[in-house]
């Protein structure tokens, strides 16, 4: 099996994962927990690697900082779509575009990086565990990893409240895969483990749509969404509602020197 590559689906996934609510709740979530993280580390200027990272949402709004960011993507689509959006910014960003398997990224080649980012590309991967350990090769002593998940027990709670039984019954197996539903989700506690056999200390772990993937059909008049994005970060990292997130955010940093 191969990994998961966007190319044929580059403009759906723009559109449906940054430019909706739920896309927003992300950006909320995971720039909430990577500023201060970012602040510690004390550097004005850090080189930031973006593992999987499409068309580079986080990569533009962390270069805007100042900030200098290789942007890696197997699909050449989601390059262009990022090579389109850096050429149209008033601000002048620091973006290497790479087209690439995140495998083949080598610190001969790219040398070590302050922050890594991998978000929502474990799912896509047949063998994660064995990737992002290899990312971390590229790691700097004392460095972050930002590494978000799609949950494997959200999916089933999602499902069975859905009334979906026999998809769960089935291990989430479907005769015919929607575009945009992981391959590989995780579980939490595999994940944990990993941080640990990877000895990197956990600075945050958040839950991504805690609540939004549950809410009902009938929502009081008064409803807003800025409200939910509010009450989103204020339980992201909160359980029970942190391990039903669909997806989960932990940030894990290197041993130092």
């Amino acid at each position: 099996m191969q990994d998961k590559n966007f190319d044929t689906l580059s403009q759906k996934f723009a559109q449906n994962i940054y430019g909706t609510t739920k896309g927003e709740i992300r950006a909320a979530v995971l720039w909430r927990d990577l500023i201060p993280a970012l602040t510690r580390l004390n550097k004005p200027r850090l080189r930031i690697l973006d593992a999987g990272g499409g068309f580079g949402f986080l990569s533009q709004k962390l270069a805007a900082l100042g900030h200098d960011v290789v942007l890696c993507d197997i699909s050449e689509q989601m390059l262009a779509i990022a090579q389109q959006q850096i050429a149209a910014s008033d601000t002048e960003l620091s973006i290497e575009l790479v087209h690439s398997p995140i495998q083949a990224l080598t610190v001969q080649q790219f040398g070590l990086f302050d922050v890594i980012l991998c978000h929502a590309v474990a799912e896509w991967l047949t063998d994660a565990e064995s990737t992002l350990h290899g990312l971390l090769s590229l790691l700097k002593p004392n460095g972050l990893f930002s590494l978000m998940f799609f949950n494997k027990e959200a999916l089933r709670f999602h499902s069975l409240i859905s009334g979906n039984f026999d998809y769960v019954k089935r291990d989430f197996k479907v005769k015919k895969k929607v575009g945009l539903t992981p391959n590989h989700p995780l579980y939490i506690a595999d994940v944990r483990a990993w941080f640990a056999q990877w000895q990197l200390s956990m600075i945050s772990q958040s839950g991504v749509r805690v609540i939004n993937d549950y809410l009902k059909n009938n929502l009081p008049p008064n409803f807003d969404k800025h409200q939910l994005i509010e009450m989103e970060l204020a339980y992201s990292q909160r359980e029970p509602y942190l391990s039903l997130g669909r997806y989960v955010h932990f940030l894990g940093q290197s041993k130092p020197i």
